[in-house]
């Protein structure tokens, strides 16, 4: 429940405008941004591609609105798609982990039908 709560004030925080996250947006920020995903909204798939290949450990999550892990990775590629076909229409969030469990870096996508 404890989690659930985070992922829920994480989404609030978020702005809810679904705009296609970079890694190139000016100011200190950009420095920070590890990843990169399109298309957002995603209707079928959805594309992450991140910065430089994982470490071994890192784990990559997917997060329904209401804080239920739908997907967890723990091998995965500099890029990575996600199958939609499953997942309903609404707000998503991801969390890139590293191997001591810290979060890397979060977003939210959106999925439309």
């Amino acid at each position: 429940m404890k989690n659930c709560t985070f992922l829920i004030l994480l989404a609030l925080s978020l702005s809810f405008g679904a705009t296609a996250q970079t890694s190139q947006e000016p100011g200190p920020a950009a420095a920070r941004k590890v990843v990169r995903f399109y298309p957002n909204p995603a209707t079928s798939f959805i594309n992450f591609e991140f910065q430089k290949t994982p470490e071994p450990g890192t784990t990559f999550q997917v997060y329904n609105f209401l804080g239920k892990k739908l997907m967890e990775i723990q091998r995965f590629t500099a890029r990575t798609q996600v199958d939609l076909t499953n997942y309903t229409r609404g707000l998503y969030i991801f969390q890139l982990t590293d191997p001591n469990g810290r979060v890397i870096e979060s977003g939210k996508f959106q999925v439309e039908r």
